[in-house]
């Protein structure tokens, strides 16, 4: 054969090898699952990871993802059972279980979320209409989000889609709502500040009464003491004036008579006096 032929023959087998063999083989990842469709119909569906082989340029891979993946929705406003409005937002967490039905119903990521998002609001605005509101936000949150995940994983199986769970990121009150409930709790902190200051002032003043009627106890009790012993003083002056007396009367009346010029006369005084006075009896002389 002549040698320039086999030279052509060979590039042609080596461009065609090269154009067909990508449209042969590909590769499915371990986080990857496909389905095989001819002509936009459905051939097979491909889970497991590896090299695989399709007819080149007629079959058509169409890949999803396999991991859990997460939609995070925009935040709803939902109605509770006592009548208060809720702004919630929510995650849901979910994976593609049937690849063939997902692509029929949904097509791609998108579309699943949207229905999703549906589902979800739905099932929401349901459940929270039968709760109160302090319920949903503390007490039995996570007891509904189970219930809520439940049903939307019933109704998402419709899509090929397994909701994982479904869990509320955040949950509040309305801005509009806010300030009004932000004015009733001051206003009770207020009131309660107001009640602690008026019970503070009723025991101080109880503490205050108590204080003063202690004072006059203790008063009352020193001013007797002092009383009494004023008393046993004056009794033992008493008796000791009387004793001296008993023992010389004429000088306990000098003494006595001196202590009371003493009280008496005032210096730079002037004091007229009968010369027989009996007041003067010490001053006298003689004759």
């Amino acid at each position: 054969m002549n040698p320039k032929r086999l030279i052509l023959a060979f590039a042609a087998i080596v461009l065609i090898g090269g154009v067909t063999l990508p449209q042969t083989l590909f590769t499915i990842t371990e986080w990857e699952q496909s389905i095989i469709t001819m002509f936009g119909l459905y051939r097979r569906t491909i889970k497991s990871p590896g090299l695989k082989i399709k007819i080149p340029f007629f079959e058509t891979v169409h890949r999803f993802d396999k991991r859990i993946l997460a939609s995070d929705a925009v935040p709803g406003e939902y109605l509770t059972k006592d009548k208060k409005r809720l702004l919630a937002d929510h995650v849901t967490r979910w994976r593609i279980e049937d690849p063939l039905l997902y692509y029929k119903t949904v097509r791609d990521e998108f579309g699943a979320v949207r229905r999703l998002d549906d589902i979800v609001y739905s099932e929401m605005r349901r459940t929270l209409a039968e709760q109160d509101f302090t319920d949903i936000i503390a007490e039995k949150r996570e007891e509904l989000m189970e219930t809520i995940a439940q049903n939307a994983q019933g109704l998402a199986r419709q899509f090929g889609i397994n909701v994982v769970d479904v869990r509320i990121k955040r949950a509040d009150l309305p801005t509009e709502v806010q300030a009004s409930v932000f004015a009733r709790m001051v206003a009770e902190r207020a009131r309660i500040a107001k009640r602690y200051r008026s019970e503070g002032e009723e025991e101080a003043q109880k503490i205050r009464s108590q204080t003063d009627k202690e004072k006059t106890i203790i008063l009352a009790e020193a001013y007797e003491q002092s009383q009494k012993t004023r008393g046993e003083g004056d009794r033992e002056a008493a008796r000791i004036y009387a004793e001296a007396f008993s023992v010389d009367p004429e000088f306990y009346r000098f003494t006595r008579s001196l202590e009371t010029y003493e009280s008496a006369l005032k210096s730079g005084a002037t004091y007229l006096l009968s010369s027989d006075s009996e007041f003067l009896q010490h001053f006298q002389t003689s004759q």
